[in-house]
């Protein structure tokens, strides 16, 4: 005995030999282990083992719902947890509670104490909630028979699908109820003047015809309006049952009336009578409609209506109804009927199951009036209802009307809900002597008291006066039978009111029924009673299943009594309504037989047309239900042992004479009667049979074989006759139910002889519009489903004629429907029977027939166009899928032999090859994720399981046959195409799968994607020197199949890749289309989420292990390290456009991949593609700056496809469009430069097309774009340095190092936290020296941010003489390929009282691979040089910067270009006051000594350098003092008057009592005519703002002393450096303890001094920039401003084009400038621009957006600043502070660099080797710098030769042509020299050059 084990309780197995176990393991053991585990933590089962061996399963011995809830139950316990992460509270609470029932309902199982009835209700409600759950969560749908899963293994396809089908359809379409019950439970009647009790009757109304459909239900209630007997449930509650279909229609009612019980009058006082009377109370009515969409039991308050006029009572439902308002009101205004209701679905029995508690408690049953649309046999109902119509009566001698009651005596129940008894009141009317009552009752009188019986109605008149008595003054009575047996009609009837004597005694009956009861049976002579007026009229309806109102019926059943009416009976036989026949069935089959037995020669052909009429009758389905009793009848009571001649001799008769007949409807009817007709005959022959010993047997069989004999002449006639045919059809459609009477008396042999005869007999050529050919089928189906079919013997006889015809009808595409349906039944058969040995045989007949007529079938269908109605769509997806079944059912039973036999059966190679390429197509088709709904996954495992073997069976014959000489292409690629999507079919991937759904698949079936792969492999390596037809047309599919997250499936099919490049390159020598296939898929199914970093492992371990040895391996190296590469971008590409990631990331991954595509894979079109894509990332981020389209075309008319949103179009127009939208795209971030080289490009081909319109809109738009570069001032953006460190950044950050351009105001402190936001995992390195390689292979991310300088290109614009400022300020910090950072640190021993005399600077130069800014706002370094600046060097840049930001601020302040002299004054004191206090000094003690110079002999030209800046710097102090002394103003005298002391004492200190010669040779030249000095010849205009070396703008954090107007000496200034870069202080490091002299006035001493008026405050400036920000664009349509430039038929004048183009044009740049963008910081690239929407749709629209005001409010510089607007503009980023004119900064400035680059040799100088910047990379370097002015978009590549790259040609830039370094004229060289002639100067008609002030920039954040 195997044992399993289920683990209650966890054990940790902490004793010897112990096992560890969790809860809801399972352990199978065979001995009796012991001391392994507490047996109390175990519950003990029996089990078996299935499957035996590395797959076994253990199988507890239990019930198979019971294994199948707890393997559920786990699934959606882990499910049921991810919907609450996900949030879905909905879902999540109702599985809670459906798991809960489902284990309560386990529970009750387990115990198994439940009957089996109760077993099995509850296993059908655990089923249910299975299915409920598995259907919410998307699981997949469970076959199942008999509550029990179903193994597919165990029952055949066509079976399986069936199933799933069932369940399918059921889910989807539930089948509706054919009947309704409606349940009302009566609460409580509301209402301020209750004081009596009630009595409340409930009944369903027909609206439509007026009548009631039901009984009523009687409800009484107390004084108090609740019901009478509360404990009693079933006389509240009620179920008006049988309701039709046909009954829920919306005027269908539920009518309430409500009685009183109390006085006459509602007002009387209680001593008036105390008789009491049923009175009208009121009446409530609610339609059934309302109920229809109620899914649940609903209260109502139902309003309740009383009559205006009592008389109208009897109609008051229906004047509700009609909404007769005069005749009905409110009965008060607070009256209400609380009741509940609900309409339940189903057989009464469905409902006893599914609300078990309400008939448990108590429910009462009101039928319906008559009986239900179906008739149940067995049904016992005796009920006669009574309706009091209404009464004419006599005053009587009274004055007033009578108030009449009537009494009704027998059994009456007034309802359902209460008793009956023997006396019912009616209600009683007031004063009317003509009342209406409408009242139903009904006497349920048993069926034996019917005869005798009848009913006495007493008139009684109910006086208010005399103590209210009830005088009774008439009767009348009615028999409930009449003497012939006959019931009392339905109808109306009149009856007689006879007088009597109050006080007479009415209870001896004999007294009065001798009178007459209806004025209808009074005879003529009695005319005194015809005319009296007093009548009373009821209406009566019987509704019985044992008595009969039918006088026919009543004769035919008493025949012998009256024999002469025989005849008649018969012939009225068929008038007699059917529910009278059924009611009597067996009494009428009895007198039919009886009759036959004695007269047959005269009778027998009118019985034989009654019991025809009788069994049709049976066929209509309201009968349908009462078959069974006939076939009881015939089984059990059926005697005539002699019917059976002439039932067959007239059978025969009527079968002889249909060819002639002309008339053919009675036969027909004979015909469809046939079952039943041979059921007689069998049954009559077997009773003869064994009364008499079998005699006559050999006639009876002569008799059969003649009727046969009939029958197959009759089938076999060719269909001239119509009717005929008909005929035909109609017995084929009963033939099949004759089999199995047949077999009662004939062998399975000579049965099956019969129906092959007859069958064989029908013409076997018919039109397809012949009705016999459906009808065929149809009994072709019949047979195959009979139970002479499942006969073996039978089937050896039947199967060639079911074959012959199925066959026929398939190849013609006719009947397919049935045609499955026959196939289908065929094929269970064979499963069913597979043991047996006959059924290979019957395998091989069905697939010679069928298997090739049935591929070509489903072929067929599949094809068709699916019909459009959901019904025909439906059944059209139901035939395909029965034809799939069948054809996966005769696969799966075709063993080697079949497979053999039917390879071998092709005669020649090309059958054979249409037969493969065939079935693989339909196997292509098989696999459709359509073929199956979604949740089938058990059908489509079953169909790939036969897939798969059908294919390895299939492949030996593609071997034999089609290889070597034999081979053909097309069915190999078929073969290969078929493996490649069986593999990648969604089903079949066991990763998307649950662990146990996973587990269950491969015990099953294993993986089959394994076994295709090794399939695949073998078939591939059978191929030789063919496989290179397949190269490259099978590298995309089997890359796909590589692709799948298997690993035994990638390592069979990876190396076919070795293989074709292998072939490929003994072809053609290189395997370059092995490499392009390779990398085209790629992108395309990485994108469709394939693939992962594992596959990219293995794809280059397995493919570099294989070439090792190859002669081709250095080639095959690089083919797999460029696509493993490709692989890495690809996948950083997927992971980064998941929804949720940050634009940078998708950014930056973007333009790597794109890179990739264009510099190493040179794939254009994929180049193009991504940027479109990085250009929409851009427009979403708008991100302007950098979103310009890369235009790649050519101005040519060659055209153009469609091509990603382009339509066909020349390249001519496309380029056009995109040019146009580059010109726009290129305002917003104020890239006008790059703007004008594209209007000039446009103006240049619309000029050569003469295209004036658009031409002079082109030339505006670029004489606009100068004015904006001349007027409107530019923010100059930081960069930073990031290095991303360790293996979790993506590939394309990895270990590697960027520049990136920030955002307007953004400081090092601000990007650094974006950065750390953007990758919230990353860790900060507090440093900037190089990691090492444990940073590297760190398992983590490490972030290393620095702010760095931009190194200018164009030093040709940023050195030539009289450029102005706003255009230098562009190339400054655009264009830029190169960025320096500078680390001072100490050098040898540190001199504590001196430290300039060590300090060193580490200057480290990046160049990036294309410059900034770009397609990115970031780049990857390219390369990084390293330099140290000695002291000497540093000492000199410093003083060399300092002097260039004096010429500066004093030439603005002469041209006035200052609005005020603070930041020349707060530079002077900086300077005079450093130097007086020791600043000069320093470098004096440092680098003038005489041991420094004895030790540094080299430095000798450097050190007179340094002293000719000294002396030089003290001169131009001494002028810019002068001019200070021109401008201060008056309240800052003292000041300058301190300033100029100091300055004397500086000169002392500096020993200068006169300047030297060389400093005096010439005056010093400012731009006012001041004296000129040129300290060296080489220097051109060094006090010049315009001559003056250009010095690199730098970061504003790499100079926080220029910035903060602080006098903090060198070491704290140190320290403000280091801490830029590094986020925090490190003020703990000495090299940064450095201290100056005191200084006397600081900067805060320096703010503290009066400002002029209206200047703002310096804590005013975030203010001043967000008022200006907040200026919002002017609301007017674009086009009224600037007209479309794609419309050449737009007319202007001149004036008006140039006024509406400068407008648009200001307007755009006024827009992007003024109304500033707000940034989000979420990345390197993404500005979110709050404002701009109105931009993104002039991108779409090529339209400008709307023009701001003209007139806009000045930047009003604060006081404090140190520099004005055209400073900002123009001058260097100094690196010392205002307070020292020396710095201790290592990141100095670049002027010396920058002029050291743009000067070939003025300078030897600076030329020494420890010079930073020197030009060293050769004179194609230098060409490049000199000549190339860089295009307008930001992706052009350098002339490197360390990367050669190719370019397209559109991006090639030619070598002749010398670009424009200015873009106002572009060919033209200033010369420092030119000189405006005041004659001819048009701005001053003096003559003078006016100097424009220009408008002052506002200032950085980081700037403050």
């Amino acid at each position: 005995m195997v044992y399993c084990v289920s683990v209650l309780a966890s054990f940790r197995g902490t004793v010897q030999h112990g096992l560890p176990l969790e809860i809801g393991d399972t352990v199978l053991f065979i001995l009796s282990p012991q001391g392994i585990f507490p047996c109390t933590y175990i519950h003990l089962k029996n089990a078996h083992i299935k499957n035996k061996g590395q797959f076994e399963t253990v199988i507890p011995t239990e019930d198979s719902v019971i294994t199948e809830m707890t393997s559920t139950l786990r699934d959606w316990g882990a499910m049921w947890k991810r919907l609450y992460v996900k949030n879905d509270g909905d879902l999540f609470h109702r599985l809670w509670h459906v798991m809960n029932e489902i284990l309560d309902l386990r529970r009750q199982v387990l115990v198994g104490h439940l009957t089996n009835d109760r077993m099995k209700d509850v296993k059908q409600h655990i089923t249910a909630r299975l299915d409920w759950g598995n259907e919410q969560l998307s699981l997949d749908l469970v076959p199942r028979r008999e509550f029990s899963m179903v193994d597919p293994d165990e029952i055949s396809v066509t079976e399986l699908f069936k199933l799933m089908e069932h369940r399918h359809r059921k889910k989807e379409t539930p089948v509706p109820a054919s009947t309704h019950h409606l349940f009302v439970h009566m609460k409580s009647l509301m209402s301020s003047n209750l004081g009596e009790e009630l009595e409340v009757f409930f009944h369903v109304y027909d609206g439509k015809e007026n009548r009631p459909l039901s009984e009523r239900f009687f409800v009484r209630l107390n004084k108090n309006g609740l019901p009478k007997s509360p404990e009693k449930t079933e006389r509240q509650c009620t179920l008006f049952v049988d309701l039709g279909s046909s009954d829920l229609r919306k005027d269908v009612y539920i009518v309430v009336h409500i009685m009183r019980i109390g006085r006459m009058g509602a007002g009387e006082k209680k001593n008036l009578c105390s008789v009491q009377y049923r009175r009208p109370f009121g009446c409530a009515v609610v339609s059934i409609a309302d109920l229809l969409t109620a899914d649940s039991k609903d209260d109502h308050l139902l309003k309740v209506y009383a009559c205006t006029t009592e008389s109208e009572w009897y109609q008051i439902h229906e004047n509700i109804i009609r909404k007769v308002n005069s005749r009905y009101n409110l009965s008060g205004s607070n009256t209400g009927l609380a009741v509940s209701l609900q309409l339940l679905h189903g057989d009464i029995e469905q409902l006893r199951r599914e609300y078990m508690v309400l008939f448990t408690r108590g429910v009462s049953i009101t039928k319906k009036l008559g009986f239900s649309d179906i008739i149940m046999p067995g049904e016992m109902r005796n009920d006669l209802y009574m309706t009091l119509e209404k009464g004419e009566f006599e005053k009587g001698g009274k004055s007033v009307a009578r108030n009449v009651e009537i009494m009704v005596y027998s059994y009456v129940a007034a309802g359902s809900g209460e008793p009956g008894g023997d006396v019912y009141h009616s209600f009683v009317l007031y004063h009317n002597n003509s009342p209406r009552w409408a009242e139903q009752i009904k006497l349920p009188i048993p069926v034996d008291m019917f005869r005798g019986s009848h009913v006495r109605f007493e008139f009684r008149h109910c006086s208010t006066k005399d103590k209210g008595e009830k005088k009774l003054f008439g009767y009348s009575f009615v028999h409930l039978m009449q003497e012939d047996g006959r019931t009392l009609p339905d109808g109306t009837h009149e009856l007689i009111i006879h007088k009597c004597e109050e006080n007479a005694n009415l209870q001896d009956s004999s007294c009065y029924l001798k009178l007459p009861f209806s004025k209808a049976n009074l005879p003529g002579n009695n005319q005194a009673v015809k005319g009296t007026k007093e009548s009373f009229w009821i209406t009566s309806f019987l509704c019985s299943t044992k008595l009969t109102q039918n006088g026919d019926m009543l004769d035919l059943l008493k025949w012998r009594a009256h024999p002469e009416r025989i005849n008649d009976s018969l012939l009225k036989l068929k008038e007699i309504d059917g529910s009278e026949i059924v009611k009597f069935l067996q009494d009428t089959l009895d007198t039919l037989f009886g009759i036959l037995d004695e007269s047959s020669q005269k009778y027998g052909l009118k019985v034989f047309d009654c019991l025809v009429h009788i069994i049709n009758l049976l066929q209509d389905s309201k009968f349908h239900h009462f078959k069974p009793v006939m076939d009881t009848y015939i089984e059990s009571h059926f005697a005539g042992a002699l019917s059976y001649r002439d039932l067959i001799k007239v059978l025969k008769w009527y079968v002889d004479r249909i060819i002639d007949a002309e008339h053919q409807d009675h036969i027909q009817q004979v015909l469809k009667a046939t079952e039943y007709i041979f059921k007689y005959i069998i049954q009559s022959r077997r009773l003869f049979a064994l009364a008499t010993g079998g005699q006559s047997e050999e006639e009876f069989r002569c008799c059969v074989h003649e009727l046969f004999m009939s029958i197959r002449f009759f089938l076999s006639q060719e269909n001239k006759i119509t009717m005929s045919v008909y005929s035909q059809a109609v017995f084929l459609r009963t033939f099949p139910a004759v089999y199995g009477e047949l077999l009662k008396i004939f062998t399975v042999r000579e049965v099956a002889g019969f129906v092959r005869e007859t069958l064989g007999s029908l013409p076997a050529t018919a039109h397809a519009e012949c009705p016999l050919e459906a009808v065929k089928l149809h009994c072709i189906a019949k047979t195959v489903e009979s139970q002479l079919y499942t006969n073996t013997e039978s089937r050896c006889i039947l199967l060639p004629v079911v074959l012959r015809l199925l066959q026929a009808h398939m190849q013609e595409q006719r009947d397919l429907v049935m045609c499955a349906r026959i196939l289908s039944s065929m094929l269970s058969l064979v499963r069913k029977y597979d043991s047996e040995p006959v059924v290979s045989e019957e395998v091989d007949l069905i697939v010679d027939s069928l298997l090739v007529v049935l591929m070509r079938t489903i072929l067929e269908i599949t094809n068709r166009p699916q019909p459009a109605g959901t019904n025909m769509r439906l059944q059209f997806q139901d035939i395909t899928g029965e034809f799939v079944a069948c054809l996966l059912a005769l696969l799966r039973h075709m063993s080697d032999k079949h497979y053999q036999q039917l390879l071998q059966a092709f005669t020649s190679k090309d059958d054979l090859r249409d037969f493969l390429l065939q079935i693989f197509t339909v196997f292509r088709i098989l696999i459709r994720p359509e073929m199956f709904p979604k949740d089938w996954t058990v059908m489509r495992l079953v169909t790939n399981n036969v897939i798969i073997t059908t294919v390895l069976y299939l492949s030996d014959a593609l071997r034999k046959n089609f290889l070597n000489d034999k081979f053909d292409y097309k069915v190999w690629d078929s073969y290969f195409y078929l493996s490649v999507i069986f593999i990648n079919q969604p089903c079949l991937q066991l990763e998307s799968f649950s662990p146990s759904k996973r587990k269950r698949v491969l015990e099953k079936y294993g993986d089959m994607r394994v076994m295709m792969g090794c399939e695949i492999f073998s078939m591939w390596q059978n191929l030789g020197e063919h496989k290179l037809n397949f190269i490259p047309a099978m590298i995309g599919p089997f890359l796909e199949v590589t692709l799948v997250p298997q690993p035994d499936l990638r390592n069979v099919m990876i190396p076919i890749f070795h293989d074709m490049m292998d072939w490929e390159q003994r072809r053609s020598g290189n395997f370059k289309q092995v490499e392009a296939k390779l990398i085209d898929k790629l992108d395309g199914l990485m994108s469709e989420g394939k693939g992962d970093e594992t596959y990219r492992e293995l794809f280059n371990s397995i493919l570099l292990k294989k070439i090792e040895r190859e002669t081709w391996r250095e080639s095959g190296i690089s083919l797999i390290a460029t696509v493993t590469r490709l692989m890495e971008r690809l996948l950083d590409y997927r992971d980064c456009m998941k929804l949720g990631e940050v634009d940078g990331k998708k950014i930056g991954c973007t333009v790597s991949l794109l890179n990739f595509y264009k510099t190493e894979l040179n794939k254009e079109e994929m180049y193009i593609r991504y940027i479109h894509k990085l250009y929409e990332l851009h427009l979403k981020a708008q991100n302007y700056t950098v979103c310009v389209c890369v235009c790649l075309l050519e101005w040519s008319e060659r055209p153009l496809r469609e091509f990603l949103n382009y339509p066909m179009q020349s390249e001519w127009q496309r380029k056009d469009y995109v040019t146009i939208v580059n010109v726009i795209m290129c305002l917003v971030p104020q890239c006008w430069e790059n703007g004008i080289i594209l209007c000039r490009e446009l103006a240049d081909q619309y000029e050569s097309y003469y295209d004036y319109r658009n031409l002079s809109k082109m030339r505006m738009m670029e004489a606009s774009l100068y004015d904006k570069i001349m007027d409107q001032q530019r923010l100059e953006p930081e960069f930073f340095r990031v290095g991303f460190y360790g293996k979790k950044f993506p590939f394309f950050l990895r270990n590697k190092e960027f520049v990136c351009r920030g955002h307007d105001y953004e400081r090092l402190e601000a990007f650094q936290q974006r950065m750390l936001n953007e990758f919230p995992h990353a860790i900060a390195m507090q440093h900037v020296n190089q990691p090492d390689q444990t940073i590297y292979q760190a398992e983590a991310q490490y972030l290393q941010i620095y702010a760095v300088s931009p190194i200018p290109e164009s030093q040709d614009v940023l050195q030539r003489d009289g450029v102005p400022d706003n255009i230098k300020s562009f190339y400054k910090v655009n264009h830029i390929w190169r960025f320096r950072y500078d680390r001072p640190f100490h050098k040898g021993t540190k001199d504590k009282e001196n430290e300039f005399k060590s300090l060193w600077v580490e200057r480290t130069t990046l160049t990036l691979v294309q410059s900034l800014p770009g397609i990115s706002r970031w780049f990857e370094v390219e390369k990084r040089e390293l330099v140290e600046v000695s002291p000497l060097e540093n000492a000199i840049e410093v003083i060399e910067n300092k002097n260039l930001q004096l010429r500066t601020l004093i030439a603005q302040c002469q041209s006035r270009q200052m609005q005020n002299i603070n930041p020349l004054t707060m530079c002077l004191n900086g300077v005079i006051d450093a130097a007086v206090n020791g600043g000069l000094a320093r470098y004096q003690e440092a680098f003038f000594v005489k041991d420094y110079v004895v030790n540094h002999p080299e430095d000798g030209e450097k050190i007179g350098r340094l002293r000719e800046l000294m002396f030089e710097q003290a001169h131009i102090l001494e002028y810019g003092l002068a001019v200070h002394e021109k401008f201060v103003p008056q309240d800052m005298r003292p000041l300058h008057k301190k300033l100029v002391d100091q300055f004397h004492v500086m000169k002392s200190s500096l020993g200068i009592q006169e300047f030297p010669a060389y400093v005096r040779a010439s005056p010093v030249h400012f731009t006012n005519g001041s004296p000129r000095s040129s300290c060296r010849n080489s220097v051109p205009n060094i006090i010049s703002p315009d001559g003056a070396r250009v010095v690199a703008r730098r970061s504003p954090l790499t100079y926080p002393a220029v910035n903060r107007y602080s006098s903090s000496s060198l070491s704290s200034q140190a320290s403000n450096e280091v801490s830029n870069i590094t986020g925090q202080s490190e003020s703990s490091d000495e090299v940064f303890n450095m201290q100056l002299l005191p200084i006397k006035l600081t900067s805060k001493s320096l703010l503290s001094l009066p400002l002029p008026p209206g200047s703002p405050q310096l804590q005013d400036k975030h203010k001043h920039s967000r008022e200006n920000s907040c200026l919002s664009s002017r609301e007017r349509p674009v086009s009224a401003i600037y007209p479309n430039p794609l419309d050449p038929a737009q007319v202007n004048t001149d004036k008006q084009i140039n006024r509406q183009m400068i407008d648009a044009c200001l307007s755009i740049c006024l827009y992007t400038n003024i109304v500033r963008p707000t940034f989000s910081s979420w990345s390197l690239d993404s500005v979110k621009e709050v404002n701009n929407t109105q931009f993104s749709d002039t991108v779409g629209k090529l339209l400008c957006p709307p023009v701001p005001p003209s007139s806009l409010p000045p930047f009003t510089p604060s006081p404090t600043e140190c520099q004005s607007a055209g400073l900002v503009s123009n001058s260097p980023v100094l690196s010392g502070s205002y307070s020292s004119g020396i710095s201790s900064m290592s990141r100095c400035s670049v002027s010396e660099a920058s002029g050291t680059e743009a000067t070939t040799g003025d300078h030897p100088a600076h030329q020494g080797p420890t010079m930073p910047n020197s030009v060293s990379s050769g004179s194609d370097e230098l060409i490049r710098r000199e000549n190339k002015t860089p295009p307008p978009y930001s992706v052009y590549e350098r002339t490197n030769p360390r990367r050669p790259v190719p370019l397209p040609h559109s991006l090639s830039i030619p070598p002749s042509v010398d670009p424009p370094a200015l873009p106002p004229k572009p060919h033209q060289q200033r010369t420092s020299s030119m000189k405006l002639d005041p004659a001819s100067d048009p701005r001053r008609a003096d003559g003078v050059p006016q100097v424009p002030r220009p408008r002052p920039l506002p200032r950085k954040v980081s700037q403050l």
